[in-house]
């Protein structure tokens, strides 16, 4: 018997775990005296997995002790290609990931693909790969259920033998060329320039945990990445000042969004919520009327918020919608957030709620002239003409609430700047005090003055000396 190798193998049954919203089924045996797991998503895949194992240990195969499979196996393993581990990465990681994670992962694999093609001289065009890999490849809910579309199907039978075989990111000499032609893919748009420093950080955290997964998948004896210098970009981590308006400026452009028609009107206090409450858009946009804990005639109210529904695309949510309803950001599932309603917000929702819009399908708060869910592209429509009308040239043409969530970082701001101690700032808006801190440091002003008066008292000659 060679070193390296044991027919002494045991195969166990598959041991079931069952998650708050998937199970996992884990293959179990024994090399020797050492205990070999893995995991499935489902129970077919695990016992196909177990019956090979015993197939191999009833032929008398020889098992590998570093790797806990038959070493027959290895040289199958040896061949595995990029894009089947990618497809094998993007499906075990689709029932534990949210969309917008999904569709991050999505993207990065996209362009990491790119420099893994085995020639460049790709019988189709750069832009019909990508098509394919996004809207079909990665998308564990399409892949999962059918064929590839028509249009489709020839980029996909011939990305199956298009890529390097993954142990390549491994061989001496050239392994370290190819992760690098990886790194500075995901490091530049499509393009050629350079991507945000946010977004080649996010790209290449996907592509170490697909590495990770490859080293775990015995596709890999250890992962490559770590073996080259990398750079982290700095990111911009702060608010800028520039971008938050005052009161005056605020109420100016919610004044302007009334006045964009009907559609205008019913966006108004959906941008208060922002403003005065530091909502996200996607919290705004699940509001129903069980999160109202209080509306009075006067003074202030009180809403609990208890979901999100960021927008993702319907690639990338379990039920092709292009949202899904889901825990807040930042939160444990079931987890809630209190957050107080300014009497001026107050005032907008009763205005909205009793006098024109009358809630919507279960109880939404709002909704578009149809019952729908706000469009993104209607109320961005709708914003940027209001901006346009409550602006002056100046305020126009400058970084002042370019975007609707300029008015969620105004809202903290005018909050740290009033004088809300940051732990209580950071539970109104779904922060940690920490981040709060980091994040909105340049927008709280008018401090200085009172700070240079106690450093000139602490250090002011004594009289009686």
């Amino acid at each position: 018997m060679d070193d390296g190798t044991t027919y002494d193998v045991r195969v166990y049954r598959t041991e079931v775990y069952k998650g708050a919203t998937v199970s996992t089924h884990k293959g179990r045996w024994k090399t020797n005296r050492r205990l070999w797991k893995k995991g499935f998503r489902t129970a077919a895949q695990a016992d196909s997995f177990r019956s090979s194992l015993l197939t191999a240990a009833r032929k008398g195969e020889a098992f590998s002790l570093s790797t806990g499979r038959p070493v027959s196996w290895e040289r199958n393993e040896s061949v595995v290609t990029w894009y089947a581990l990618t497809l094998d990465y993007t499906a075990g990681k689709w029932p534990y990931a949210a969309p917008n994670h999904r569709k991050s992962i999505a993207e990065a694999l996209t362009d990491a693909t790119e420099a893994m093609l085995a020639s460049e001289d790709a019988p189709y065009p750069v832009e019909e790969i990508r098509r394919v890999l996004r809207t079909w490849a990665f998308s564990g809910r399409l892949r999962g259920v059918a064929e590839p579309p028509e249009d489709l199907a020839a980029v996909v039978r011939w990305l199956q033998t298009a890529t390097l075989a993954v142990v390549e990111l491994n061989r001496p000499g050239i392994g370290a060329a190819r992760c690098r032609a990886l790194l500075d893919r995901i490091g530049r748009k499509q393009d050629g320039t350079a991507a945000a420093a946010n977004t080649a950080n996010r790209k290449r955290a996907v592509l170490n945990n697909l590495m990770q997964y490859a080293v775990e998948a015995s596709v890999l004896p250890a992962n490559p990445l770590k073996a080259i210098t990398w750079t982290r970009p700095r990111t911009l981590k702060n608010v800028d000042p520039r971008t938050v308006v005052n009161s005056d400026q605020a109420r100016r452009l919610l004044a302007a969004v009334g006045q964009q028609d009907q559609r205008g009107e019913r966006m108004v206090a959906f941008f208060g919520c922002i403003y005065y409450a530091a909502l996200r858009p996607e919290e705004v946009v699940d509001l129903r009327l069980d999160n109202l804990v209080s509306l009075p005639d006067q003074g202030w109210g009180e809403l609990i918020l208890t979901n999100s529904e960021p927008r993702s695309g319907t690639w990338w949510t379990d039920s092709g919608s292009a949202r899904q309803r889901r825990e807040l950001k930042h939160r444990p599932r079931g987890e809630t957030r209190l957050v107080p309603l300014h009497p001026e917000l107050v005032a907008l929702l009763i205005q909205h709620l009793k006098k024109k819009y009358p809630p919507g399908p279960a109880g939404r708060i709002f909704t578009g002239p149809r019952g729908g869910i706000f469009n993104d592209r209607a109320y961005l429509k709708i914003f940027h003409k209001a901006r346009a009308v409550a602006f002056t040239k100046s305020e126009a043409a400058s970084l002042l609430a370019r975007r609707p969530y300029d008015l969620r970082h105004a809202a903290v701001s005018t909050w740290l700047n009033a004088g809300v101690p940051a732990p209580q700032v950071a539970e109104w808006a779904g922060h940690s005090v920490d981040v709060l801190l980091r994040v909105y440091a340049k927008c709280i002003s008018g401090q200085q003055a009172e700070a240079k008066r106690r450093i000139e008292e602490a250090t002011r000659p004594r009289e009686d000396l």
